[in-house]
């Protein structure tokens, strides 16, 4: 299915969703005729193909009631010039990305950023570690989202030798004091691991590989990642372990369905801001089975490792 087919039946269900929706606004003829413009679409490029992107329709709106609650959030922000950064973490095609476009789709623009910092130039690597990142930190009544964070020195760059072993120490050792200041000073800090299976990231890398609309995802790290899979689950051990914190915690979002993944992920950070809910008809419970918090996924992963003489996940 080429992608202007995907777009025109995205179209077209959501028309027949305000149909359903809001009948007494439209005339019987406008409703015919959109009706009839989804079946076109539908007879086009076939029956199967068709269900397949209308359910995915269906569950990009069933994202919306979280999605507005996402506004409200943001104008407590505002309102109470309160400070929150988001930390968007874990390995390639975990979903990242993915979740912080559904998070801050209608968000407003003037009061969020997201951030993906690439290599420090040779300037910043002679600065404090932390500093290109706090240069980036939200001014009151901002949301800063890091897609990709501090953490790049507890994950990618000791497996890719991109740091040495004392930068690596002295981070692990200096992170979660800074993390403590910055809350300490009222940020609300949100950390968020997507934790994604051997199996599923190499379904998604390949279809990076044979999609060209994808393939500017593809780099040359994700192209090791999946022969250096245990030693970034090393890494995540190490790092949930020792920078979980009581005052700066990690959360841990399975993330193999991505439909649940990001659902359960905008739940944590509403979760995290006490703004007054506008719908109190949605769940904001996270669901058990994809969200769990830093210290049980460590206890998960140790257990798995008495069973089977090495971490999995």
């Amino acid at each position: 299915m080429t992608e202007t087919s995907s777009t025109k039946t995205l179209q077209a269900v959501d028309i027949a969703a305000e149909t359903a929706e809001k009948p007494a606004e439209k005339t019987p003829e406008q409703i015919k005729a959109e009706q009839d413009a989804l079946q076109a679409t539908v007879d086009k490029i076939g029956a199967k193909k068709a269900l397949s992107v209308i359910k995915k329709a269906e569950l990009e709106r069933s994202l919306k009631p979280f999605q507005a609650e996402m506004i409200l959030l943001q104008k407590y922000l505002e309102e109470t010039k309160r400070r929150m950064i988001i930390l968007f973490e874990g390995r390639d095609a975990s979903g990242k990305g993915g979740t912080i476009r559904r998070v801050t789709r209608y968000m407003n623009e003037k009061h969020y950023r997201v951030v993906a910092l690439g290599k420090p130039s040779d300037a910043q690597r002679t600065q404090w570690f932390f500093q290109r990142y706090a240069e980036q930190f939200p001014r009151g009544g901002e949301v800063v989202l890091f897609d990709r964070s501090w953490y790049n020195r507890a994950m990618v760059e000791p497996v890719f030798g991109f740091c040495t072993p004392e930068q690596y120490k002295t981070f692990m050792k200096g992170v979660v004091g800074f993390e403590k200041d910055l809350v300490r000073q009222g940020t609300i800090l949100v950390k968020l691991y997507f934790s994604v299976t051997k199996d599923e990231q190499a379904y998604r890398f390949n279809r990076r590989k044979n999609d060209p609309l994808r393939q500017w995802k593809l780099s040359e790290v994700d192209l090791q990642a999946q022969e250096r899979w245990d030693d970034f689950t090393n890494q995540k051990y190490e790092m949930l372990k020792r920078t979980h914190s009581n005052h700066a915690p990690w959360t841990v979002i399975r993330s193999n369905d991505k439909h649940l993944a990001r659902l359960n992920a905008m739940r944590v950070i509403l979760n995290s801001v006490p703004y007054e809910r506008g719908n109190q008809e949605i769940d904001f419970v996270p669901n058990h089975d994809v969200v769990i918090s830093g210290s049980r996924e460590v206890e998960q992963m140790e257990a798995e490792r008495i069973r089977r003489g090495k971490f999995v996940c």
